[in-house]
């Protein structure tokens, strides 16, 4: 009797384990196939992109009209954007790319400067329109080389999923023909470069990537290290260690780990061993703190990093979390280049989420620039109906990614909040924001 009662368990959990693995095999299916639609989507809005950014510079070429110049080069622009983010989408971030990216980016660059100058008064020079010119025989090579791997991606039925797996262990040796076809993408931009320097249309390395981080070079023991600590308890987990593929803006190193159903991820600067980037994913559970009692959590992890001159800029607070934004601060000036983000759970404190990328990587000394209106004036320039609340002396980059000195005005209209940044040399309003009210505080149980 018990013999059959011992075979009736042993077969119950047989069956139970083989109805879980199933389970876990069909979820595991379901991820890979919306990861693998997500890559085709943007590779196939990618193609699109780039075959309708080479028609509208043709088109430009093409142009006699100064009214319709303007419209055409911002469509230019929100184009080279689109195309921007479907690179981005692309599991190539181990697959050096910059070159073709800074191609997007000197399109870019130049269709949003020129679409918004007065083209009656200074319309486009001849080296400009010779620049447009080897910009359109680029994105017609880009265009060909895309469409070809399109092609044979349409007809062979191949898999992104393929290309992520060959770039992540450096098979190098594997026929990929998706890393084949963005390699000869890649080359092809090697011809163009002195063109577009020659034209004007080249932009420093220094404007496009990230400035270099100093210090000095850790390993993956050091960086595994690091990421115990700041991962804390859950550092106790099993931690893999990924290092950046060459061509990278910065050199990193990715650390990453899985407990139940808490993820981490940590990317950590190769160069001084600085956390870049912290993701913690876990369930967060009823707010046991309020945001004041958070904002003094998310200091400790300031103090980490050993910065001085960090100055709290914005709280607000997203279901259980709070989000903390931090600048640097000198002389009575914000550095807003110069920013760090935290996340802390409500529920204990721990930290969540770190954005420091900005931080390390702009790293310039600060601008010596005096205003040359005074903060009444800038206040003259606000919108009447707004109540100012403070203001401060603020550094910003403006949407040619120039720093300037602005007035900054946290103001309030109708429940609702803004920052608005006073140019403090021309008196232009140069950005707004739109910030969150007043978030409800909850006091601990």
């Amino acid at each position: 009797m018990f013999r059959w009662i011992t075979i009736t368990l042993l077969t119950i959990a047989v069956i139970g384990l083989g109805v879980f693995g199933y389970k876990e095999h069909q979820d595991k299916n379901a991820i890979l196939i919306q990861a693998e639609n997500n890559y085709q989507r943007a590779f196939h809005e990618l193609t699109y992109d780039v075959d309708m950014l080479h028609d509208k510079i043709g088109s430009t070429l093409a142009m006699n009209s100064h009214k319709q110049l303007s419209p055409q080069l911002a469509e230019i622009w929100r184009l080279t954007s689109e195309a921007s983010s479907d690179v981005g989408q692309l599991p190539l971030t181990l697959l050096p790319f910059n070159k073709t990216e800074e191609f997007l980016h000197n399109i870019g660059d130049f269709a949003y400067k020129t679409a918004v100058r007065d083209l009656e008064k200074d319309p486009l020079t001849d080296d400009e329109i010779a620049g447009l010119e080897g910009l359109y025989k680029q994105s017609g090579e880009i265009r060909d080389e895309l469409r070809q791997v399109q092609s044979v991606v349409l007809e062979d039925n191949l898999r992104w999923m393929d290309v992520e797996l060959a770039l992540a262990t450096n098979d190098e040796n594997g026929d990929n023909t998706i890393i084949n076809g963005f390699k000869t993408v890649e080359k092809s931009m090697d011809g163009f470069q002195e063109t577009n320097r020659e034209n004007g249309f080249a932009i420093e390395t220094q404007q496009m990537s990230n400035p270099k981080i100093e210090g000095k070079e850790i390993n993956e023991d050091q960086a595994r290290n690091i990421a115990k600590d700041w991962f804390g308890d859950s550092g106790n987990s099993k931690i893999t260690i990924t290092k950046s593929g060459k061509g990278a803006d910065i050199p990193t190193i990715t650390a990453s780990y899985q407990k139940g159903e808490t993820n981490g991820y940590m990317d950590i600067s190769q160069n001084g061993g600085y956390p870049l980037t912290l993701m913690v994913s876990r369930q967060v559970n009823e707010p046991k703190i309020g945001l004041n009692e958070a904002s003094i959590e998310a200091e400790k992890y300031l103090d980490k990093l050993n910065l001085k001159d960090m100055e709290l800029a914005e709280s607000s607070q997203y279901d259980n979390v709070g989000v903390f934004r931090y600048v640097y601060s000198k002389d009575g000036v914000r550095y807003y280049p110069r920013t760090i983000h935290l996340k802390v759970a409500l529920d204990n404190g721990e930290l969540l989420g770190l954005s420091a990328r900005e931080f390390f990587s702009n790293n310039s000394e600060p601008i010596n620039a005096e205003p040359k209106i005074s903060e009444e004036e800038a206040r003259e320039m606000l919108n009447p109906n707004l109540e100012i609340q403070d203001n401060y002396l603020a550094v910003i980059k403006n949407d040619l990614n120039e720093p300037v000195l602005c007035y900054e005005f946290l103001t309030t209209k109708g429940g609702e909040t803004y920052r608005i940044f006073i140019n403090a040399t021309n008196g232009e309003e140069e950005k707004v924001e739109t910030l969150n009210s007043t978030e409800q505080k909850y006091d601990p149980a």
